[in-house]
């Protein structure tokens, strides 16, 4: 008797067993979206999107007009750009001045350009506000803040 409920016991443990490696070798690994800015080739954010919220503060006042703001936002899930990327510049009330779209990435290159002489003149347009990049895609719910603008 004894020796039958050992068995019972011991097959229903390498049942939940079974069950629980089946179970979890399905599950997705999750990770941390982050992204990097560069201004022309040198990195001067970089960010994982569930670090403890910090200053992002990208300080431009020292660009060229014919600098290159490089943004690289990498997807945990992707390992990769997403699709349908997008950069928003926004004031403070949440109004979008302006969008810029961007293909699919291809290749080793997930980078989005953005001329610096184009923020310049819209920071100069919009002298008195609050200004933010904000990046979407496909793959993201909502729009994730990057970074607000100083270029005075």
């Amino acid at each position: 008797m004894k020796k039958t409920t050992f068995n019972q016991a011991f097959i229903k443990v390498f049942a939940l067993i079974i069950l629980c490696f089946t179970a979890f070798s399905f599950t997705t690994k999750f990770g941390l979206d982050s992204y990097e800015i560069y201004l022309n080739n040198k990195l001067i954010l970089k960010q994982s999107v569930n670090q403890p919220l910090s200053l992002r503060v990208l300080q431009l006042d020292k660009a060229n007009e014919n600098d290159q703001l490089r943004i690289t936002y990498k997807h945990c899930t992707l390992k990769g750009a997403g699709t349908d990327r997008n950069i928003v510049l926004k004031d403070e009330k949440g109004n979008t001045l302006k969008n810029w779209s961007f293909a699919d990435a291809t290749g080793s290159d997930l980078s989005m350009v953005i001329s610096v002489k184009e923020l310049l003149l819209l920071e100069k347009n919009n002298a008195h506000h609050d200004l933010s990049l904000h990046y979407t895609a496909k793959e993201l719910p909502k729009e994730q803040l990057l970074a607000s603008l100083h270029m005075k």
